[in-house]
């Protein structure tokens, strides 16, 4: 016979007591939270998958707000580009309107006038600022302006810096693009000046132009001289820069001729006169139409050469606005390449979010259900256990006395 002491049934009773409280504790406590692993103990395995989901979910949304502020910046910088090409078509509507050979002095003063407008918009757009008041194309430097007026012209002041972000595991992408490789680097019409001057000549070259682009780099040369000889001049010897001779031209004063590619008009010249054409010359897009206003405001057209400088400021003008459109157009392009690339990272960041996500749910969160079930259960397990361990506890041989 096993003999059980008082001790014994109570310390029995009060464990099966806690143990089906415990399991009742639990269960609220998963009906309370959601959760089916609350910590480790509750499913070592689960817990350990869970800890993994969890690093996950937080790296995908890591890389989501980088995303989506790789995006809000790649947008401001089209907008700003968009806004600066509608503002390039209009000064390039005006310098078409300035050409116009019937307009008087005050007319190109009044579209000088205007044009100083959009040369201040224009540098307003070059300065866009961020939301965190950052100067977007400012590259590094974006604590200050991209652009600041010195001595009457706009001057680039950042750095040619490019901020990347990581939107991705092994993925990064440009955010941010210099303005030096926006409005400054752009290349300009080709350029003729008289750089040496015989004496009492008064010569002059017009209306240069490249016609044939595939003989001017056959040439090899991107700045040549132009030596006049001859008397009455009519032979123009080109030379390099290091003044070896290319090859001699002969031409007609007054009427076109064509070196290297590059056609160009001289008149008035004498033997020894020197110009030199530039065919790769640089210049910002602010010097551009700093120049074309300088020209409406001060050059006079009441004489030949003062028609010829005008008209030869409004052609190369013309070219120049044009070169900076283009500029503009292809860095939209680019950047539009950037935003789409963004685009598709956002949605697989998006679509293995939903995916870990769902992995966690399926290994961590209840069936309200059948844990609402299984509590109703535990409920009426341990309220007959009480009840039980109460009978029991007043069972006594004195009641059999």
């Amino acid at each position: 016979m096993i003999r059980l002491s008082s001790q014994q049934i109570f310390s029995g009773g009060i464990n099966r007591l806690q143990d089906l409280s415990a399991q009742l504790n639990k269960t609220d406590e998963q009906i309370a939270t959601g959760k089916r692993v609350n910590r480790p103990s509750d499913d070592p395995v689960a817990a350990a998958r869970i800890l993994k989901l969890d690093q996950e979910v937080k790296r995908i949304e890591t890389y989501e707000r980088n995303a989506q502020l790789a995006n809000n910046r790649l947008d401001q910088e089209e907008s700003a580009l968009s806004s600066s090409l509608d503002i390039l078509q209009r000064v390039r509507e005006l310098t078409v309107q300035a050409g116009n050979g019937s307009l008087s002095a005050n007319d190109r003063l009044s579209i000088s006038s205007e044009m100083k407008e959009r040369l201040q918009q224009l540098a307003q757009m070059a300065n866009t600022q961020d939301a965190s008041g950052e100067y977007i194309f400012s590259g590094f430097q974006g604590g200050s302006p991209a652009y600041t007026k010195d001595a009457g012209e706009w001057t680039y002041q950042g750095d040619e810096g490019q901020r990347m972000l990581e939107i991705d595991d092994g993925v990064t992408i440009a955010i941010s693009d210099n303005g030096k490789g926006i409005y400054d680097r752009i290349p300009t019409a080709v350029s003729g000046a008289r750089t040496t001057v015989a004496a009492g000549s008064e010569g002059r070259i017009n209306s240069v132009s490249v016609i044939n682009r595939s003989e001017l780099q056959a040439g090899g040369l991107a700045t040549f001289k132009l030596l006049v000889s001859g008397d009455p001049a009519d032979t123009l010897t080109v030379r390099g820069l290091d003044n070896a001779v290319q090859r001699t031209v002969d031409f007609t004063p007054g009427e076109s001729v064509t070196v290297n590619g590059v056609q160009f008009t001289l008149t008035e010249s004498t033997e020894g006169d020197e110009f030199t054409l530039e065919t790769s010359a640089k210049q910002s897009v602010f010097k551009t139409i700093e120049n074309l206003i300088s020209g409406l405001d001060n050059l006079s057209k009441s004489d030949r050469a003062g028609s010829d400088a005008y008209n030869d400021l409004i052609a190369g003008s013309l070219a120049n606005l044009d070169n900076a459109q283009e500029s503009f157009i292809l860095k939209q392009t680019e950047l539009g390449g950037r935003m789409n690339s963004v685009a598709s990272t956002q949605a697989f960041l998006e679509d293995s979010a939903l995916y870990s996500k769902e992995i966690r749910s399926q290994l961590q969160d209840i069936d309200y259900a059948e844990a609402i079930s299984t509590l109703s259960f535990q409920s009426f397990v341990l309220q007959a256990a009480q009840q039980s361990f109460a009978r029991v506890s007043q069972l006594s041989l004195f009641d059999r006395l």
